[in-house]
């Protein structure tokens, strides 16, 4: 068994030295750009800040650097994201068919528009009206000073891109399983209740506990729910009489 995997274990291992090559190259470009990145983080919060509190903080001597490398790590990522999904598509390419084969280009630009669109998303309009909801919540209601530190600010900043880049990858994955006969749309629609509610629970668990940013992160989640049951009724359409039952 194991000489029937070690080819398998083989490109594993390049696909995975290839992907992590290019964020380890890309994290050194980003870091020479840091402070610009930086900037670019905290705008949405020093936007919604009052202006007694606007300067962020560090508590820890060791913080500002830690998050210069955190934030140049979280940008290469982004930056190589279209190398990881092509190395994973090779990973899997040899147990597809030749004209799946061929679906390399659409789906590696495919998933990277739809990380980045949701990245963006949270970007422009969940950050924004949650950080400016919680900010005003301490201050206008319990009468609180922000006190921001730039450590744990970007933690949570990079928790809320990467989960709603990662949620509006559902179209994708939708498709590949449907490629692999996995899933169909009567599947999708008969699971829909409960993935509904599972899609609450995970809005719940990646945003911050207000119910704007999780309905923010939800509905649309739903939308693309929908989305996905479209396109597996296309790629993998259910049987006539498994989609009567």
């Amino acid at each position: 068994m194991f000489e029937e995997l070690k080819p398998h274990l083989v490109e594993l291992r390049k696909c995975l030295f290839i992907s992590i090559c290019s964020i380890v190259i890309m994290f050194f470009v980003c870091f020479s750009f840091n402070e610009y990145i930086l900037d670019i983080l905290k705008s949405p919060v020093e936007a919604v800040l009052p202006e007694v509190s606007k300067q962020i903080t560090f508590v820890e001597l060791q913080e500002p650097l830690f998050t210069a490398m955190k934030v140049s790590f979280f940008t290469a990522f982004i930056i190589s994201l279209p190398i990881i999904f092509w190395q994973f598509w090779k990973f899997v390419s040899p147990g597809l068919y030749d004209n799946e084969k061929k679906l390399v280009i659409p789906f590696v630009s495919f998933a990277s528009i739809m990380f980045i669109l949701g990245a963006l998303f949270c970007y422009f309009i969940v950050i924004p009206l949650a950080f400016k909801f919680l900010i005003d919540f301490g201050v206008k209601t319990q009468d609180f000073k922000p006190l921001i530190s730039i450590g744990l600010y970007v933690g949570f900043f990079t928790k809320l891109i990467i989960a709603f880049g990662l949620a509006f990858e559902m179209p994708v994955i939708t498709f590949f399983f449907a490629k692999l006969g996995l899933i169909d749309d009567a599947f999708l629609r008969k699971h829909f209740r409960i993935s509904v509610l599972i899609i609450f629970i995970f809005s719940a668990m990646m945003t911050p506990p207000d119910m704007i940013s999780q309905f923010l992160m939800a509905v649309p989640l739903c939308g693309l729910y929908g989305i996905s049951i479209l396109i597996a009724k296309k790629i993998n359409p259910a049987k006539v009489n498994e989609d009567d039952a």
